[in-house]
């Protein structure tokens, strides 16, 4: 991120600190990309973590490490997009039409786990027919036909609290709490000053550890009350947390936690660079139009 960035969550309103925001096109295009781009830069860890979950052996050439990119990156990438897209919206929104207000760095971090939350709407029946087709050895279409005929349209939408609270402290981490972060890092300690690249990764790299260790029993009990359907083992996060606590202790609620910990920290700086790069182009551009505009032309001597 360039310097230009490091006053945009704190409210300052400076000439300089001002950054145009992304339309819903631009948000949607930018994380997209940035989505899809992380999974394929990280697929390897990826694969290493699924490899540890499920007990199988490592992959002993490069193509069985990317092996399933192409699904997770068309998965990774949309959620990612309507999240960048949500957030600019909700930002819009607090913004009250004034897009030369800087927003603060909790309207910041508000807006990003609103738009997290929003997702949840997409995110949840998705997450659901991934687990369920996986048990019931189907294709999607066939899925989410067994899913409606059995249980009706709330069915889709089985464990839906639980991935919304989880995208909201997801998201809060990547696209609010990781740029605050850069700033705090960047004004309050020397040392980043003149390191943009280290300020960023520091960022990215503390709130994707937050955002793990926070979010990681709420994927696990989301995952267990998508599963179970009929709800005859576990009904909903508020009880299954408990009875998981219960049955294996609190490393039964943190399997593959390191794995899934780096993964979200290398996600975090990846997606918020792209952002913060798009802005800091977008409003370069706007600035060199309207210095332009505004230069007098100089008549021509013949």
């Amino acid at each position: 991120m360039t310097s230009s960035s490091s006053s945009s969550s704190d409210g300052s309103k400076g000439a300089s600190s001002f950054r145009m925001p992304l339309s819903p096109l631009e948000n949607l295009s930018v994380g997209a990309f940035g989505g899809a781009f992380e999974v394929c830069l990280q697929m390897p860890m990826l694969t290493y973590k699924f490899c540890a979950q499920e007990g199988r052996p490592l992959p002993k050439n490069l193509g069985g490490w990317y092996r399933g990119v192409a699904v997770q990156a068309g998965t990774v990438a949309p959620i990612t997009a309507i999240q960048f897209m949500f957030n600019g919206l909700l930002q819009s929104i607090v913004r009250g039409g004034d897009v030369t207000r800087n927003l603060t760095s909790g309207e910041t971090i508000a807006t990003a786990a609103g738009a997290g939350a929003l997702s949840a709407i997409i995110y949840s029946p998705v997450d659901l027919t991934t687990i369920q087709q996986q048990k019931l050895s189907l294709n999607p279409v066939q899925t989410v036909q067994h899913i409606y005929q059995t249980y009706g349209v709330q069915g889709l939408f089985r464990g839906f609290g639980s991935c919304a609270v989880r995208e909201a402290i997801y998201t809060a981490g990547y696209l609010g709490l990781a740029p605050v972060m850069t700033v705090q890092l960047t004004q309050q300690i020397e040392w980043f000053h003149d390191k943009p690249f280290a300020a960023a990764f520091g960022g990215a790299s503390v709130s994707g550890i937050v955002a793990t260790i926070l979010t990681h029993p709420i994927d696990t009990a989301k995952t267990v009350v998508q599963a179970d359907m009929a709800g005859t083992k576990y009904q909903s996060m508020g009880t299954a947390l408990p009875k998981l606590l219960l049955e294996g202790g609190i490393q039964n609620m943190f399997k593959g936690v390191v794995p899934r910990m780096v993964r979200i920290c290398g996600a975090f700086f990846i997606c918020m660079s792209f952002r913060e790069m798009a802005m800091d182009y977008k409003t370069s551009r706007q600035r060199l139009v309207s210095t332009q505009k505004t230069t007098p032309s100089v008549p021509v001597s013949l």
